[in-house]
């Protein structure tokens, strides 16, 4: 059922905007999108995620898995397509953390690799929403600085008393169970970053790159619909819609990003209709990205001489997530 409760949250909340939002603003400010804007976004998100390949295959080999460039493609590609366009079937991290470990013969390098690889894309977000912070506080005014101010703070605390205990070697048999697996990872994956801190920090790099990036590229698609607003706007809007789609409550965010976005631009003054719309069409950026992705998986499984098949990564989904 969990899936299906995934999609009514993202209908309801798609019949809520329409409720608030008329639906020929919606139509009027979809149909002053520029074609030739959208490619561009296209192609800035291929070339994003061909950074990410190299990121995640540097972490991947950190563990000394040896994955190599057209198996990194592969599995890489595979996890985008199942993400983006299959958000039901199979987790696209379980997706690609199998593929790249079947064909390193190391699936746990390729399981921590992944694990990494989403703490400092994480990473990467968080110190764009801080920066959006601090170059937009002009832009905010009254109790939205302060609420804005006040996350900032509330999450550097929270990192600061999570750190400190795991720093200071306390036992994770203490903490409660319903979150001590999960901490038990973070750390893990944390140690064996700190292993090789280079290959770490050219991750974060590259990370904030590839996100600030998006974000660009997303200021431009909304420019094109007649959002005006500062470059610091979007930086402190799209990633916090972004963490907010996190939220594992919708069908891949759909719904939950958009309603965030154009909540969090009402500050800047852009009418909730052009929020929608922007964040709905980075996510036709999304799904298009996506389904080339699968187009590149099957060639790249071919080319590699291995069979593409989602059966055996949902019966081992369970294993992977908990091992």
């Amino acid at each position: 059922m969990k899936p299906l409760v995934k999609v009514l949250v993202s209908v309801v909340l798609f019949l809520a905007l329409l409720l608030i939002i008329p639906w020929s603003e919606l139509r009027e400010t979809f149909v002053r999108a520029s074609l030739g804007i959208w490619l561009v976004a296209l192609g800035g998100w291929a070339l994003g995620h061909s950074a990410g390949i190299v990121k995640w295959r540097m972490l991947v080999n950190v563990g000394g898995a040896k994955l190599g460039r057209l198996e990194a493609v592969m599995a890489y590609c595979a996890g985008l397509f199942a993400n983006l366009c299959l958000p039901t079937v199979v987790g696209g991290d379980v997706l690609r953390a199998t593929l790249a470990g079947r064909a390193s013969r190391h699936p746990q390098a390729a399981i921590w690799g992944g694990l990494t690889d989403r703490v400092s894309d994480l990473m990467g977000v968080t110190i764009l929403v801080a920066g959006g912070i601090l170059v937009s506080r002009r832009e905010l005014e009254g109790v939205w600085s302060g609420v804005a101010t006040a996350g900032i703070a509330a999450m550097a605390v929270l990192a600061v008393a999570v750190a400190v205990p795991l720093l200071a070697g306390w036992r994770l048999d203490r903490w409660p169970r319903p979150i001590r697996r999960h901490v038990a990872r973070a750390l893990v994956t944390l140690r064996r970053a700190m292993r090789k801190p280079d290959r770490a920090a050219l991750a974060l790099v590259i990370s904030i790159a590839m996100q600030g990036g998006f974000t660009i590229l997303t200021s431009f698609l909304g420019r094109s619909i007649g959002i005006h607003v500062p470059l610091a706007a979007w930086l402190l809007a799209w990633p916090l819609a972004k963490l907010a789609a996190l939220v594992p409550i919708s069908l891949g965010g759909l719904a939950v990003r958009e309603a965030a976005l154009a909540s969090l631009l009402l500050p800047f003054g852009v009418p909730l209709s052009q929020g929608v719309i922007a964040s709905l069409l980075w996510q036709s950026v999304n799904i298009v990205g996506g389904l080339t992705a699968g187009l590149v998986w099957l060639i790249t499984a071919r080319l590699t001489g291995r069979r593409v098949s989602l059966s055996p990564v949902a019966a081992t989904e369970s294993g992977l997530a908990h091992g």
